[in-house]
């Protein structure tokens, strides 16, 4: 039986811990600052919270089913080929990406200098036109772990449309 439903929405969330002696990537971007992010691939939490909202709206599981981090073929993965692998699978379940809409909590670096760049790169890679990426950057008011500068999180949704 074919699933009916001609849109899917989809939310994925990352954080991931700042650190000395890595690089900052966000959505594909490397974004010069004195700390990076913490993980197995290159971190991008943006593109990964952004793959996990496509799989979520398809109903799979979610990155770490595909890319876990305890796989040696993973370190230090650039994920766009993480996202390009959610993208796959939306092509081969008959669906296509209708927009996305992103959000960026960070008390530092100051992202709004750096949104076009981003919408530039995720257009590139996921083949669909900027104006379908929104981009939005805040900070945690220095509240909590993210307030104090400990990490960046990142909310996505996405709307699938059926082919």
């Amino acid at each position: 039986m074919t699933d009916p439903l001609p849109i899917r929405i989809g939310h994925g969330y990352d954080l991931h811990r700042l650190v000395s002696e890595r690089k900052l990537i966000l959505g594909g971007v490397e974004i010069p600052f004195h700390l990076g992010l913490l993980g197995h691939s290159d971190a991008d939490c943006l593109t990964h919270s952004l793959a996990d909202a496509i799989l979520g709206a398809l109903s799979l599981p979610d990155i770490g089913h595909y890319f876990p981090d305890n796989d040696p073929a993973n370190k230090d993965l650039d994920s766009k080929i993480i996202l390009s692998k959610a993208l796959s699978e939306t092509d081969r379940l008959g669906y296509q990406v209708g927009n996305i809409d992103l959000t960026i909590i960070a008390e530092k670096p100051k992202i709004l200098h750096y949104i076009e760049k981003i919408k530039t790169s995720l257009s590139n890679t996921m083949n669909i036109p900027k104006e379908r990426i929104g981009i939005k950057a805040t900070t945690n008011e220095q509240i909590g772990a993210i307030g104090r500068m400990e990490g960046i999180a990142t909310f996505a949704v996405c709307s699938l449309i059926k082919k």
